[in-house]
């Protein structure tokens, strides 16, 4: 609208057929606003979203098992999601700083559960979701030539609340609990520099307060870190290398022990790989 304030807008209609019959309409509507004098840049997002039901039910031998688990499958409707979202992006002397804020509240949110304790899971809906959370980031400048730095931090929570209302159900009423993605906190630090002998060095440090505990108290697991690396060598403008490490100090963890289709989620051991890069002119 002017050089400094910015508005978008958007609309998605939505038609979907299988067990069910939905239409939904997704209107979204954003906006940027620069501070004169200072080049800050505010922003702000309101949107809906609609995700399509899967195409799954229960028949045959699979049925009759969940029958005999007292358990049924109700018709799968649509995730509906509403979001609202700031954020200020601050530059600084060639620093940039960045933080946000938002909410999504869900209704009809898609997860999954197993039959009994089988390896069988199958989709379902809780009635509610809300999700919440605030991010930073931070990038540096290049410093002495040579050196760039960023920090990433997010504080998120993820409830959900109501029972089951689609999908494999035992009609077991629920009030809130923690989703199985609720991890409070989560951090990433590194760094990338060029050394000489055209030369180079990524360093990452990420980590987390922990997930959600699927065989509570305490509610969630503990926090994890893990650090990686990568040096490398460009030989010519077309021609680099590079060795990385991940998962340096070698951490065995158990990140994730919910009910989930891959079941319980280790972090990855210690991996070693290298890399030839070779750029065509085009």
């Amino acid at each position: 609208m002017t050089q400094r304030w910015t508005v978008f807008a958007g609309v998605r209609q939505t038609h979907f057929a299988g067990d069910i019959t939905e239409n939904a309409t997704s209107p979204r509507l954003g906006t940027t606003w620069q501070i004169p004098g200072l080049e800050w840049t505010l922003r702000a997002f309101y949107g809906k979203y609609y995700q399509a039901p899967p195409l799954a039910t229960l028949s045959g031998p699979l049925l009759a098992y969940a029958r005999d688990n007292n358990l049924v499958f109700l018709p799968l409707h649509g995730e509906r999601d509403r979001e609202h979202q700031f954020g200020l992006t601050i530059p600084l002397q060639g620093w940039t700083f960045d933080v946000d804020h938002f909410v999504t509240r869900a209704t009809h949110f898609f997860d999954h559960n197993p039959i009994g304790n089988s390896n069988a899971f199958l989709p379902i809906t809780i009635e509610g979701a809300l999700i919440r959370g605030w991010e930073l980031t931070i990038r540096s400048p290049l410093l002495w030539d040579s050196v760039r730095f960023h920090l990433a931090w997010s504080n998120q929570t993820a409830e959900g609340f109501g029972g089951i209302d689609g999908g494999l159900t035992d009609f077991e009423p629920a009030g809130y609990f923690a989703l199985d993605h609720d991890q409070r906190n989560t951090v990433n630090a590194g760094m990338e520099a060029r050394l000489p002998w055209q030369s180079f060095l990524a360093l990452s440090l990420s980590g987390g307060s922990g997930f959600t505990n699927g065989d509570a108290p305490p509610s969630h697991l503990p926090g994890h870190v893990e650090a990686d690396i990568k040096l490398g060598q460009d030989f010519s403008r077309q021609l680099s290398g590079s060795v990385s490490v991940l998962n340096l100090t070698n951490r065995h963890l158990l990140v994730d022990n919910s009910l989930t289709f891959g079941g319980f989620h280790y972090n990855d051991p210690r991996q070693i790989y290298a890399e030839l890069q070779y750029r065509f002119n085009y």
